[in-house]
Formats: C-alpha cells, structure tokens, sequence
C-alpha cells in the first residue's frame, strides 16, 4: 500500500523531539518521503491530515492481554489485604480458568483497544497453567489478525507445579522456533517467567538457558512487592535481582518489569547489566506497592501498563504525576523518553532499529492524531502537550506497517461488532469456571520459612 498522508505537523522521534510540519509518504510498508508534496505520486492514496498531529506508534512494554476480560469479574471472597492475596484470590485464579478460546477473545480485544489508543506493538507476558500448550500461537494469530506488532512470552514459574514449569518452557521454545520460521511476520519472542519468589533454581536455570541457546530475552517480574526480594533473601541470601544476575537472567537482551523495590545497588546492577525495566505506575498504584525508583534507572526504562489496557497517553502522564506526587523532580519529557525506550525495546527484537521515528527508511509505524492544538507544536512545546493536552480520544488513524490498521476510528482487518460479540461470549464461559476455582495455594518457600512454616 502506498500513501500520502498530507499536511501534518509530524513528530520525528520522542527522543530527542523532534517536530516539522509537512507530509508523509509511506510505501512497501516504510516511510519513504517527508516534506511537502503538491500531489501524491502515482498510484499513492492521499490521506488528509491537514490540522492532525503524526506521531510514532507506541510501544507497550508489558502487558497481560488476558486481563482484558477480567473487567467486573465475579468475586466472592474476603478482599485481599497485601499484594501476595492480590495474586492468590484474583489472577492466580484468572489465569487457571483460561482456555485457548478465551486466550483468544482476550487477544483480539487487547490488541483492539490497542491500536485504538494509538499503541503499535505489545510485550505480552502471558500464563495459562490450564492450557499451556498452542497459548502462544493463539495470541501471535489473533495479535496478526487485528493488525498490531507482538513480542511474547509464557510465563514460565514453579507455583503450579514442576510438569507445568517444563510445559511451559516447552511453550517457550516451541514459539520461538515458529517466530524464526517466519509464520507471523508481526510476531517475536522472548523467555516468560514470572517472578523470584515462584522460580526454584532449576526452573529459573532452564530459562535462563534456553535463551541464552534461542538468543532471545527473558521477560520476568522483579521486585514489584516486598516479597519477592524478602523470599530471595530468605531462601538465597541475596537480593532478587542478584539472584537473577547470578542465573545469567540479566543482560542487555532483558526485560524486567516493575523493580519497585530494588535496592541501590540492584539498581546499580540491572544498569550495568543493559536491561530494559518496564515501569508501570497505574498498576502499581493499582495494588499499592509503592513508587519504583526510576530515578536511579538510567537510559533503558520504558513504559509498560501490567494490563491496565494499552493507552500509552494515559500511562505516560500517570507515570509523570505519580513521580511529581512523590516529591521527585520530573521534567516533562521524561515519559517521552521513556516511550521512545519501549520503541527501542522492540526494534531490537524486529530488527528495525528506527521503529518508533518517523524518518526516511523507517518501518511506518505510525498514528494520526485529530488534536486541535490551541498552543503550538514545537519541539519545545510537545511534553508539555502529550501530558496535558493528548489523549487515545484523538486517535484517528493507526498505521502497523504500512498498513492502516485503524481508519477513522475504526479497525479495518476485523469487524468490531464480530469481535465484541466473541469477546462477551468468552468472557461468560470465562466466569463461568473462575465461579468454580478457589484461591491459589502457593506461597513463596522463603516467607513460609522466615514465618516458620514448612
């Protein structure tokens, strides 16, 4: 598809900013031309934009698709009082009630609201302990079938049970093996795992082994509770992330979320070892975990939303007035920085280092944006307007690819009222189990025994 989009104020890059005014020419899936052209070239569709904002697509550095049809979802238990219940009597129940058919409604609607808040690409962390085998290709499908980009990974952990670890190793690899035949061109893979304090040492070994064989990142949990870093204290004698560092889990093929209590000196550790931290404020508001240190985390922190949707806008300007609430000094382009590092996460691992600008060569990854800017839009000026003043609400036209995907706000490879009536459906037979499944048992080993249990 060959396209014009004419007379945009266009944003180059989120880091550094960068912002002109003129046109975008996209051809063969990749921005071809900028600048102003009277007439699209031959056989190009012209796309009026006159008044809209081009920005790049944005990246979703961790998120849990299948939380989108947990919305309102039966409960009938005591309320949780700490993050550790929080996962027992909600998503440790969730998780066991998938199947392959929900793990697809769940896909399909993720990646609509997705596109439709103008995010181009999905890090998925996903677990399904009931349906392990296939779960990864029925996301890659339904990712691809929607239009959107995906990286994925099974969550890999020990709380269900050592068959269950290894089958989801197995999933791991299998889907690794079929993203490097090619049989989803918008699809990539990583290592799943889910956390320290659920990882025996064999178990978060074989991970670590398997991709460092496949040449692919782990995507884990690190320190999002206090849990995680007392059960490795407890149970190893060392922090998390020293544990994980000590496994050959960290380096620069890494993604860690959340490292809420990180320690200085893991902070210290993960920047040395070149992973990606995930920071993702409107969860760990969510589940009262504390504030992540994202002042001691250098360069590669990115944005993720822990499955709190996928609008970007809206995390970015959470994560900016969560820190100032705080009492730290955030300048206002830090979460375009951070947007732009979640792009770069995923130009690494489709081998497109200019995913994320909106430059000659450069894969057209893109959305329009209807704002009706009543301050102009300057390179100085644009964090200023992305926290204030942006929002999925002006989302008009999403490109992945080249492709329009969304189109005057609506998707174009799927029909939404298809994909809604599927989702309900699903989501019925869904609750339907989740009634029927009581909280997990699993509790870290290190706790049990800092409590002296068993």
């Amino acid at each position: 598809m060959s396209l014009l989009l004419a007379g945009a104020t266009v944003v180059h890059s989120l880091h550094p900013i960068s912002v002109t005014h003129g046109d975008v020419e996209v051809s063969g899936g990749r921005v071809t031309a900028l600048g102003r052209s009277a007439d699209p070239a031959a056989g190009h569709e012209r796309i009026d934009c006159s008044g809209c904002l081009i920005v790049p697509g944005s990246v979703c550095a961790h998120t849990h698709a299948y939380a989108a049809l947990a919305r309102g979802m039966p409960y009938n238990l005591p309320p949780p009082t700490s993050f550790l219940e929080i996962l027992q009597r909600v998503w440790w129940r969730l998780d066991r009630a998938l199947d392959l058919a929900s793990i697809r409604a769940s896909g399909l609607v993720a990646a609509r609201e997705a596109l439709l808040a103008g995010t181009t690409t999905l890090v998925d962390h996903h677990a399904s302990p009931n349906a392990i085998p296939g779960s990864l290709d029925v996301l890659a499908e339904a990712f691809e079938g929607v239009g959107i980009r995906s990286i994925l990974s099974y969550e890999v952990t020990d709380r269900d049970g050592p068959e269950r670890a290894s089958a989801g190793i197995d999933e791991n690899r299998g889907f690794l093996r079929r993203v490097a035949d090619g049989r989803w061109p918008l699809a990539r893979g990583m290592v799943g795992a889910h956390a320290s304090f659920t990882l025996t040492d064999d178990t978060l070994a074989a991970c670590a082994a398997l991709a460092r064989d496949a040449r692919a990142g782990i995507h884990i949990h690190l320190a999002e509770d206090r849990a995680d870093e007392a059960d490795a204290e407890a149970r190893c004698g060392v922090r998390a992330t020293q544990r994980l560092a000590s496994a050959g889990a960290l380096n620069d093929t890494s993604l860690v979320a959340h490292a809420v209590h990180v320690d200085r000196a893991e902070a210290d550790l993960l920047r040395t070892s070149g992973v990606t931290i995930a920071h993702n404020p409107r969860s760990n508001m969510n589940n009262g975990v504390g504030l992540a240190p994202v002042g001691w985390m250098g360069s590669r922190l990115a944005l993720g939303t822990d499955g709190i949707g996928a609008d970007m806008f809206e995390e970015a300007r959470t994560a900016h007035l969560r820190l100032r609430d705080g009492g730290f000094e955030a300048p206002d382009g830090w979460p375009l920085a951070a947007l732009a590092e979640g792009s770069a996460l995923a130009g690494r691992a489709f081998g497109e280092p200019a995913l994320g600008r909106i430059e000659i060569g450069a894969p057209a990854d893109l959305a329009v944006l209807d704002y009706a800017a009543p301050t102009p839009v300057l390179a100085t000026t644009l964090a200023s307007h992305w926290i204030f003043g942006l929002s999925a609400a002006a989302v008009r036209d999403v490109l992945v690819g080249g492709e329009v995907v969304v189109r005057n706000r609506r998707l174009t490879r799927i029909h939404d009222a298809d994909l809604v009536l599927e989702a309900q459906e699903e989501t019925r037979r869904l609750w339907e189990r989740l009634e029927r499944i009581g909280p997990h048992t699993f509790s870290p080993a290190g706790l049990l025994a800092t409590a002296g249990g068993g």
